[in-house]
């Protein structure tokens, strides 16, 4: 059947069509990653400045890494920030996972309102959320109380009330990775566990656990990256004389944009690149267990 040349012009306008859309939507998504991405690279590039200048570059420079690393202040802020992560991130992650396994191997009374609860830390606003807590700890009366440790040779006081705020919008982030992976997860394999005389504890530990380390692992990864970087809830559960490194940051940030600044901000985003890592390596390494799983290995 022969085609005319009006069905060719046709033919050549939907390709040529095709292949505008085709540009507009690379040129669309890379001026996209620039909007997101390119202020990071121009903050981590100014905090090798030479000068206290934001805006100006006057040559390279580590001096600003050295202020920040002989700021007692930071380092200290520092070290709180890693301690109510570690502490609040391993508290919500088995709480979360409790709660995640409840929600998604039982049905209970009250299962839909539990639900409801369980997921509006993620809902509501951070300022809001920070304003309960805080009229929970001044009508109770606890949280506010310092718990004094030695950590790598610092010697912390961190109020319980950052600790129970980080906790309290963890365990919803641990609760929804871990519940996805159950969703996903293969019950065959437990059954045929139990078929081969394993008991509960037996099949949990052996077969359940292992399958379910992936969202345990990503729940605690995104809970410890939550926890390092949040401000608000800090913020407001903190009470005086507490500083975490990023209301740090802020203090800093009101007299003045510095590059010791840029270089605080670089070695967060450095820390995030680490956990993001960690994650993939994790994920390779679970997937890898998994199919010895399967095999019987």
């Amino acid at each position: 059947m022969s085609t005319t040349p009006s069905d060719r012009t046709l033919g050549m306008g939907a390709r040529l069509r095709s292949r505008l859309g085709s540009l507009s939507l690379s040129v669309y998504g890379v001026l996209g990653f620039l909007f997101l991405y390119l202020p990071i690279v121009i903050l981590v590039i100014f905090s090798f400045n030479d000068s206290r200048s934001t805006s100006q570059w006057a040559g390279f420079t580590t001096d600003w890494y050295r202020q920040m690393i002989e700021d007692r202040q930071i380092i200290l802020s520092l070290w709180n920030s890693l301690f109510v992560a570690i502490i609040s991130t391993a508290i919500a992650t088995v709480l979360g996972t409790l709660a995640a396994m409840a929600m998604e191997r039982y049905s209970f009374r009250g299962k839909m309102a539990m639900d409801a609860v369980l997921y509006l830390p993620i809902i509501i606003p951070d300022i809001a959320m920070a304003i309960m807590l805080l009229i929970f700890f001044n009508v109770s009366g606890i949280g506010f109380q310092p718990w004094e440790v030695q950590f790598f040779g610092n010697r912390l006081a961190v109020p319980y009330s950052v600790i129970i705020g980080h906790v309290a919008f963890n365990i919803s982030f641990v609760a929804v990775v871990v519940r996805a992976r159950l969703a996903n997860m293969d019950r065959t394999l437990e059954e045929a566990a139990q078929d081969l005389y394993a008991n509960t504890w037996q099949t949990f530990r052996r077969v359940t656990l292992p399958m379910l380390m992936p969202g345990i692992l990503g729940g605690a990864l995104l809970a410890f990256t939550l926890s390092l970087d949040d401000f608000v809830i800090t913020f407001f559960t903190s009470g005086a004389g507490f500083n975490t490194l990023p209301v740090r940051v802020f203090g800093m940030i009101r007299r003045g944009v510095t590059p010791k600044i840029n270089a605080v901000s670089t070695l967060m985003l450095a820390g995030s690149f680490l956990l993001i890592l960690i994650s993939i390596i994790s994920r390779m390494r679970s997937g890898e267990d998994e199919d010895a799983i399967q095999f019987g290995l």
